[in-house]
């Protein structure tokens, strides 16, 4: 179609390993990738380590170690764990790299010059033992809402604690109780935008997923409130306006900043215009998705468009908000420190990662919360053994075939699949990526029954043409399983290839269109 195609990957934070309810957020974004790059459209797809604010250096001080050496360690786990998952990023960066600080503190200035961003004198938390202003995060309070003690940005009840609340909370460094002191910040005046943010709002919401449409109208409908831009942090992004220089930014504007960052450096890499995807809206659209958990909603969908339209430069807004359900794990919320969960490391040692990927597309929480079970992963894992695995073991290892037969594609079989990739296609492009996974199991239902139905072991003894006909039309659809699994199973998709000496991944219908010498066929899976 050759569109240009912005895909966003939300940034996690670098303050402790990857579980598998971050890998069910993240995970469409590369379906989405690879998928658009299949169909010809131009692709830029980007992500990287949020290695900034209080977390890291919460961190930091319970390792003793400096917040960038945190930042640096989990940057590089994350960096490989997205690599062994398949996530075909074209560019892995990080909020401490130099070009993205850089052109983030432009854009920032760029908006305060334009009035967007304005200071403001708060009352803020302040310690006196340790001679600081304190982040909420760096409180502890009894919550007003449950009982139970809680750190003061939100409590595990959901409950998020108020300006008044904190006014009773202690510093979790040294247990004093805190006191309020004047303090200068600056604000980014979202109420300002508000108006130009419902617009924008109206006219893509009905490309969101439902969560997202009613978190974002919930916080319209209370008014937008102007948010603090600028942290009493030493760790993070320096602010570019004068007087706030013992500052640093707050992390959610450099990390969805870090999404226009990210496409510049790639294209300035690759001789490449950022400006064709950030602001030229060509003759085929641009499309521009974000990619993120449901917790990540509202910076997607209010706090990155107004921070665009603060710039005041023609930016194009998001298009596409995928914004997935909570991932449990047997029935309990991901929590470190209760021990309850599974790092995506422990998942790679464990299970297989195309079926794995596969699993949670097609029962992660999509629209709504899923549940992760050792015992649900592996039904899935050996279906696609089952039907996939063995179609393609028992039609590529057929006793004593050497190559695929010079025979005739069955006219029905293609009709079929010339439709599925519509169908396939549709569903992707409205990301309902579950539905998607349902029509692959539908084709390997149907690739198993006429199998069957067939009988080829039949055919090479009484009718040779008929037999030569059967393999070359499964070998045909294994040739197409190859192309509409690739988004979702693309390790597996690239053996089936490598089969089938297939040297190009599409979204068309293909023939085999010579006698292939089969060689080397292992088992695409084991069972579990």
């Amino acid at each position: 179609m050759n569109r240009k195609v912005i895909i966003g990957g939300a940034w996690p934070y670098a303050n402790s390993s990857l579980h598998l309810g971050h890998l069910a957020a993240l995970i469409s974004g590369d379906v989405l990738a690879r998928y658009h790059r299949q169909i010809g459209d131009k692709v830029i797809y980007v992500s990287g380590t949020d290695c900034h604010g209080t977390p890291i250096t919460e961190r930091a001080k319970k390792e003793g170690i400096s917040p960038k050496q945190i930042s640096e360690k989990y940057h590089k786990e994350f960096d490989m764990v997205f690599n062994k998952m398949n996530f075909s990023y074209d560019l892995y960066t990080k909020t401490e790299d130099e070009y993205h600080k850089e052109k983030v503190k432009e854009i920032f200035k760029k908006i305060y010059d334009n009035g967007y961003i304005y200071e403001k004198v708060d009352e803020d938390n302040y310690c006196e033992h340790c001679n600081k202003f304190v982040a909420d995060r760096e409180l502890k309070l009894t919550c007003p809402n449950c009982g139970e003690e809680t750190k003061g940005d939100q409590c595990d009840c959901g409950y998020v604690p108020t300006k008044d609340d904190l006014k009773n909370a202690v510093c979790i460094d040294c247990e004093t109780k805190t006191s309020t002191k004047p303090n200068k910040n600056l604000y980014i005046a979202l109420s300002k935008l508000q108006p130009n943010i419902e617009e924008y709002v109206r006219k893509n919401e009905t490309n969101w997923r439902k969560n997202s449409q009613n978190e974002t109208h919930k916080y319209l409908k209370e008014g937008l409130k102007d948010r603090a831009v600028t942290r009493n942090l030493n760790w993070g992004i320096e602010i570019p306006v004068e007087g706030f220089e013992d500052k640093r930014m707050y992390v959610w504007i450099d990390a969805v900043l870090g999404y226009i960052t990210t496409v510049m450096k790639y294209c300035e890499e690759n001789s490449l215009n950022w400006e064709d995807w950030w602001k030229k809206k060509e003759e085929n659209e641009n499309i521009i998705y974000m990619v993120h958990g449901k917790d990540n909603i509202v910076f997607h969908t209010l706090i990155l468009p107004g921070l665009l339209l603060g710039i005041n430069e023609n930016y194009l807004l998001p298009d596409k908000i995928v914004s997935t359900e909570y991932l449990n794990f047997n029935d309990q919320k991901f929590s470190k420190s209760k021990g309850i969960g599974m790092t995506i490391l422990d998942a790679i040692e464990k299970y297989n990662t195309d079926t794995l990927r596969f699993h949670l597309i097609k029962n992660g929480p999509e629209t709504k919360d899923a549940n992760f079970t050792d015992d649900d992963y592996t039904l899935t894992h050996n279906e696609i053994t089952n039907k996939l695995g063995n179609f393609v073991n028992r039609t590529l290892k057929y006793k004593g075939l050497l190559q695929i037969p010079n025979g005739n594609i069955d006219k029905d079989v293609k009709e079929y699949i010339e439709n599925l990739y519509k169908e396939i296609s549709e569903y992707i492009e409205k990301i309902e990526f579950r539905n998607a996974t349902n029509k692959i199991i539908e084709l390997l239902d149907y690739a198993n029954k006429y199998y069957d139905d067939k009988k080829p072991w039949i055919q090479f003894k009484e009718n040779k043409n008929e037999f030569d006909n059967i393999i070359y039309t499964c070998a045909v659809i294994i040739a197409n399983i190859s192309n509409v699994i690739e988004p979702f199973m693309p390790e597996t998709a690239e053996k089936i290839r490598n089969y089938l000496k297939i040297e190009q991944k599409t979204w068309n219908y293909i023939d085999i269109q010579e006698e292939v010498e089969l060689k080397n066929i292992e088992p695409l899976f084991e069972r579990k």
